[in-house]
């Protein structure tokens, strides 16, 4: 049955991210743990082979090259024509292997500020893209971080973006944008983005939300590890969901499909 919505399951090649880092470090390993996400629910799996979690430290290219490709490559031959392959870069050269290895989705966290480039390069293949807001960079991106209003910075930020992208040849409807949960945001900034989600719908693009296992949910309740943070993270994408949000980028892929097809049902968006 087609849903209303679709989850982006991570598939992270790093031996440092925050909530999985080492897990599926291994090529085979994984492939394995994208394949399984993919019969859990996935529509998209998201290859990311850099850390940006906060004070993160860059990856040289030909590092995240030798994570990411074969990872791409593999998983696009064994998911099937139903499962989109996404690469999660801010380089230019990652991506532009990434989509000849099999990817149909560019995931920068930078929105194509850091290569702009890569704007030209997905809209040459073709490929979908995931703009996201982001103040500063991982490395400094928590220090501080400051609005005048938010959700009216973040709506400003990302239309700009879309905007270029459109320019550079994207189809607006290849275009997603994220409005980074915990990417330059304090607890606050969070709630307020989740909250007005349906501003940020109202843009006219699909909304992507990632709050998967996130630290404003350990803040909020006292969990400090990522692993227990499941069933915060399912009553954020559900609430996201309710206001507009269609992408959801998680680590527990089972648990949020389980959870949003529910609530698509209950709110009658899936046609049934």
């Amino acid at each position: 049955m087609a849903t209303a919505f679709e989850i982006m399951g991570v598939v992270n090649v790093t031996p440092d991210s925050f909530s999985d880092g080492g897990e599926w470090y291994d090529r085979d390993a994984a492939v394995t743990h994208g394949l399984q996400l993919a019969q859990q629910g996935a529509a998209i799996l998201d290859v990311g082979g850099e850390s940006t979690r906060p004070r993160a430290l860059p990856v040289p290219e030909e590092e995240e090259l030798r994570r990411t490709t074969p990872v791409v490559a593999a998983l696009a031959r064994a998911a099937g024509p139903d499962t989109v392959v996404s690469i999660d870069t801010t380089k230019l050269h990652v991506a532009e292997a990434a989509l000849q290895a099999g990817a149909t989705y560019v995931n920068d966290i930078t929105a194509f500020r850091a290569e702009p480039d890569m704007a030209g390069l997905t809209a040459d293949r073709g490929a979908r893209c995931c703009l996201m807001h982001m103040l500063g960079e991982p490395r400094t991106m928590q220090d501080d971080p400051r609005y005048a209003d938010v959700v009216d910075d973040v709506k400003a930020f990302l239309t700009e973006r879309a905007e270029f992208a459109v320019r550079e040849g994207i189809r607006e409807d290849r275009i997603d944008l994220d409005p980074g949960i915990g990417f330059g945001k304090t607890v606050a900034h969070n709630l307020e983005l989740l909250a007005r989600t349906d501003e940020l719908a109202a843009l006219g693009f699909r909304i992507v939300i990632g709050v998967s296992r996130k630290g404003f949910i350990g803040k909020l309740t006292g969990t400090p590890d990522p692993h227990a943070r499941v069933p915060g993270t399912i009553a954020a994408n559900v609430l996201a969901y309710e206001r507009g949000a269609r992408v959801f980028r998680v680590h527990d892929v089972a648990e949020a499909y389980q959870a949003l097809t529910i609530a698509s049902a209950t709110l009658g968006r899936d046609g049934a």
